[in-house]
């Protein structure tokens, strides 16, 4: 069997290269033959040179590239059927019945086009004499994959498209370097960002930074929106904001079908409000830079499954695209994909904008929900009498304040007093509890750390000060913002219950942690931007290697006892292995690691990587295993050893840290809110249930709250980690690109899903 790899969009994003990668070692790893098809579709109408066999090293220092590295090109030879005649030719003459295709829709619905006319161009080739009836024989059917390149995300589905988050990363960026200077000199700012038919880009965007307004595509702002948005700025500026943020999508318009510009957008401000006003718009530079963690991860998945699925697949088999759902790899056909697609645009052609958002799909669907909750609502005149308090606890993260930023102006718009303490439960029990406002949050979105301060005293020894402040400022509800400690502290205010009546108010845990142990949920707001310091991190390292050469570099990363950044960091960087916890390693097994080495260096790759974990092994520390390298590879490779310690806990978060922190926070107040009403019982609040106090979680698809008592089975508390963590499922993957020889567990291979939703149909 042969697989091919072919690149056919003629715009590249980053994370290309880690799915061709994949695509060529997991294909290779099955035994098929695996052909480079250089230009897209042009290189298949061309053939020739352009259609080469891939070899194992010919993918080798290629994850941390953008673009493309086997090129792409707009085709207009494929768009008519000779054109197509002659791939199908090519094709035939080498074998090839796998394509394997990274695209927008366009590039994927000319696939199927092209597998759906297979039979009929082979009948032509066969009666021009181009191929014996034999060849035609042995190449009947042509099976088709596809995987979405696209950094609009604008191809229904699935949640993220390969290089989408890379060019949040880019924007992300120049935002906040832009954010510096608008507060300076008290400026408004419309970033203009790509997006001409999806407004992802630029929502998101706009929730990870906080802006004032966002315009885009799908939901055209109601008429006399000048007027709207010209009130909004001057609030924000009258409540001591010192800058305006507005995000503009590129094919954002007005109800009535005319563009608005960035350039319209900066004169209505300059006129009506005489602010000073600036604009940039991003252009291109969000196609390019290095690929993110997670843009190398997910185009790492999506080509081992893609080539799974074309192992899979039968005549019968409709053609598929792999994508994500939450955390999940899944199968889709491929034309429904490309229908609901073409079916948001006609949604929004027709004005039925809300339908437009829910045809997007459920993610796209909760980030505008949370824009619009966030942004477009001012707190009531009415209160709640509901004091809500917020603690960060533990060890700080990026993205912390992303979600306590959320969660105080979440609460504010519920009517609530909103009490901030200081460092954690040490702060509650000392009385550090102060309310805070609107405006004090305001920038903290891009703040890494923890700006209320945190500590990991647990509550269990200081519950008696604990409860007396709880009753002192009248605290109603808890959100309890932090890792492994967070959820312990939890878990003992709950078991302090029976003794302690105070502590029978709504609680909430949300997840924030480098290392990404709370048990109940697979994803912790921090873990991202920790993952992707490590990550450029190893890029580097591994870059002062391509001179010496025959080095191997052991890095030692964060994380406790949970492998989650060892084993994450290493798929996403190329790591030869990663040494964790959870998978248990003996002197055999590093022996095995350094032969493997040893016959890596005869090739033309001579460089290594190696991963560890911190609390991997008590007696195989990072220095031990520095020395044996060392050792067993003398003459052969030299050795060299970092341990990154707390850089990883710093920096400004990441895109996806900042939604999701912001996501979380605003949900778990929500949450808290009808969780109170259910608990008011004769004049007070009384919650004394398992589901009152709560872990909110990503769990596969959905954010999911799970009682507190009832994850306490499912902690290994000794070692604080799940006792079941999804991620160890990935680990072969990062094994079998690194050339082991393993076997790869496909039991739970993404079955084909389905995507079609039903659309209204348009009345006159």
């Amino acid at each position: 069997m042969t697989v091919s790899r072919h690149r056919s969009c003629y715009l590249c994003v980053s994370g290309m290269n880690a799915a061709v990668r994949a695509t060529v070692r997991v294909g290779l790893y099955t035994g098929a033959k695996v052909y480079f098809v250089h230009e897209g579709y042009q290189g298949l109408v061309d053939g020739g040179e352009n259609i080469r066999p891939a070899t194992w090293e010919s993918v080798s220092m290629m994850l941390q590239l953008g673009g493309t590295v086997i090129g792409s090109a707009r085709c207009q030879d494929f768009r008519v059927r000779e054109g197509r005649m002659k791939a199908a030719c090519n094709l035939v003459k080498l074998g090839i019945t796998n394509l394997c295709v990274i695209g927008g829709d366009g590039s994927l619905t000319g696939a199927n086009q092209f597998r759906t006319e297979w039979s009929g161009l082979l009948a032509d080739l066969v009666r021009a004499g181009k191929i014996t009836q034999e060849e035609a024989k042995k190449s009947s059917h042509l099976n088709i994959v596809g995987m979405v390149g696209s950094i609009d995300n604008d191809f229904c589905g699935t949640d993220m498209t390969i290089g989408t988050d890379s060019a949040l990363h880019r924007i992300i960026e120049v935002v906040d370097a832009i954010t510096t200077t608008a507060q300076s000199h008290q400026r408004t700012f419309i970033l203009e960002v790509m997006g001409r038919h999806c407004g992802y880009l630029a929502l998101v965007t706009a929730l990870a930074c906080g802006a004032d307004w966002v315009f885009i595509p799908e939901m055209p702002p109601d008429d006399g929106w000048e007027e709207h948005l010209c009130r909004r700025l001057a609030d924000q500026r009258a409540r001591g904001s010192r800058l305006n943020v507005i995000i503009v999508a590129e094919g954002a318009m007005s109800r009535a079908g005319k563009p608005i510009s960035s350039e319209d957008i900066k004169k209505l401000v300059t006129d009506r409000l005489g602010f000073d006003t600036r604009t940039t718009i991003l252009g291109h530079v969000q196609r390019g830079g290095t690929p993110s963690a997670f843009d190398r991860i997910l185009g790492s998945r999506m080509g081992v499954e893609a080539v799974m699925a074309l192992l899979e697949a039968t005549p019968d088999t409709p053609a598929c695209v792999v994508s994500l759902s939450g955390n999940q790899a899944v199968r889709l056909p491929l034309m429904e994909c490309v229908q609901v697609t073409k079916d948001v645009t006609a949604a929004m052609a027709e004005g039925k904008y809300d339908e437009a958002i829910k045809l997007r799909g459920k993610s796209f669907e909760n980030n505008w929900n949370t824009y619009k909750l966030l942004a477009h609502i001012n707190p009531p005149d009415v209160k709640s009498n509901i004091n809500m308090a917020i603690l960060n606890i533990g060890a700080p993260c990026a993205g912390m304040n992303a979600a306590v930023r959320a969660a105080v102006r979440m609460g504010l718009i519920q009517g609530h007093t909103m009490l901030a303490v200081h460092d954690g439960f040490d702060g509650l029990a000392h009385g550090q509890v102060e309310p805070i406002n609107w405006t004090a949050v305001s920038g903290w979105t891009g703040k890494g750390g923890s700006m209320l301060g945190t500590k990991r005293t647990l509550p269990a020894e200081i519950l008696e000060e604990i409860s007396q402040n709880i009753a002192k400022f009248n605290i109603h509800a808890l959100v309890i913002i932090g890792g492994f400690e967070a959820y312990v502290g939890g878990l003992q205010l709950v078991q302090a219950r029976e003794k302690y009546e105070e502590m029978c108010i709504p609680m909430v845990v949300i997840p924030a942690t480098v290392s990404n142990n709370v048990p109940g949920s697979d994803f912790s707001i921090g873990a991202d931007t920790a993952l992707n310091t490590i990550t450029s991190t190893c890029d580097r390292i591994k870059q002062s290697a391509a001179g010496t050469k025959r080095r191997v570099f052991i890095v030692e990363t964060m994380g406790g006892y949970c492998g989650y950044l060892a084993t994450m960091a290493g798929l996403a960087a190329g790591a030869d292995a990663a040494y964790i916890y959870e998978d248990k390693f003996n002197i055999k097994d590093l022996e095995v690691n350094v032969q493997h080495l040893l016959q890596k260096m005869k090739t033309t790759v001579k460089r290594g990587l190696i991963l560890r974990n911190e609390n991997c092994n008590a007696n195989y520390t990072t220095d031990f295993i520095f020395n044996l390298y060392s050792e067993e590879g003398k003459g052969v490779f030299d050795c060299r050893k970092n341990v990154l310690g707390h850089m990883q806990q710093g920096g400004t978060p990441t895109p996806f840290d900042r939604n999701f922190g912001t996501k979380m926070g605003t949900k778990s107040v929500l949450w808290l809110t009808d969780k109170l009403k259910e608990c008011y019982r004769h004049g007070r609040i009384f919650a004394n249930t398992q589901d009152s106090a709560c872990v909110l979680g990503m769990k596969k698809r959905s954010l999911t709250f799970q009682p507190l008592a009832e994850l306490n089975g499912e902690t290994d508390f000794e070692h604080r980690i799940p006792k079941t963590q999804w991620w160890l499922k990935i680990r072969p993957i990062m094994k079998i690109l690194a050339k082991y020889n393993i076997k790869l567990d496909t039991s739970e291979h993404a079955d084909m899903e389905h995507v079609i939703k039903k659309r209204t149909p348009l009345t006159k």
